[in-house]
């Protein structure tokens, strides 16, 4: 299924960065001479969207104006007042993003994922496997050994064939959510207002057993802290 409209997270300050985000918002933090949300939109273009949504809270007009210099993709900003966190800023661009074709799913990603694509697209390959009629929510997950950065613990285990998020007494999972998912705007329909994670979704999903995953066949980078941004600076490719 060609899913026609994504939507970029960068509300957030990104607090784990210290010092690196003082004056800066993290999506704007540069890996291999680019800002991150660059090499996002690359992704995203690439897929062939050119009709994308972003939300903006800290900063955001350094976001805006970094993306104004771009020729190849129409953006569409959802202003925050105060952060509505990941699934509250979702919501509120919700309308924006039915009315670019999201009726039957949309993308999201977060300002700051980086990966590697040794074969295909990983956002065709999600497209492809995408189903609205047995899933709600798709995620990208990426295994340990192919996950650089801040990368502790996992967040997810494959059981049965299905996803099962880490509990709070469990210390270490396989895999990690790669922050790039489809998700059916219908998740949403008894969402709360305001400030919530998208995890809430996550769960819900996955009790009906509408949670979907793809495993990526590249290098992930989980860009949280400077020590895991210096990693990407020297070991990331596009």
């Amino acid at each position: 299924m060609q899913i026609k409209t994504a939507m970029i997270l960068a509300a957030g300050r990104g607090v784990r960065m210290r010092e690196l985000t003082d004056e800066t918002p993290k999506p704007l933090l540069k890996v291999q001479g680019r800002e991150m949300i660059h090499h996002i939109t690359d992704k995203i273009v690439g897929y062939g969207i050119s009709d994308i949504v972003v939300n903006t809270c800290y900063k955001g007009d350094m976001i805006k104006k970094a993306l104004s210099q771009r020729t190849d993709a129409c953006f569409t900003f959802s202003d925050e007042q105060t952060a509505l966190e990941t699934g509250g800023g979702v919501k509120k661009a919700l309308p924006l993003l039915l009315e670019r074709g999201g009726e039957n799913g949309f993308f999201v990603l977060n300002g700051d994922p980086l990966w590697t694509e040794p074969t295909d697209s990983l956002m065709q390959k999600m497209a492809e496997a995408w189903n609205p009629d047995t899933m709600d929510i798709l995620l990208a997950i990426a295994p340990m050994s192919a996950s650089r950065g801040d990368t502790q613990k996992g967040n997810y285990f494959i059981e049965d064939g299905k996803l099962r998020r880490i509990r709070p007494n469990e210390q270490m999972a396989p895999y990690f959510f790669m922050s790039v998912q489809i998700m059916h705007p219908r998740v949403f329909k008894n969402a709360p207002d305001g400030p919530f994670s998208s995890r809430d979704l996550y769960d819900i999903a996955q009790s009906q057993g509408r949670l979907a995953h793809i495993i990526h066949d590249g290098i992930w980078f989980n860009l949280n802290t400077p020590e895991a941004l210096a990693i990407a600076q020297e070991q990331y490719h596009s």
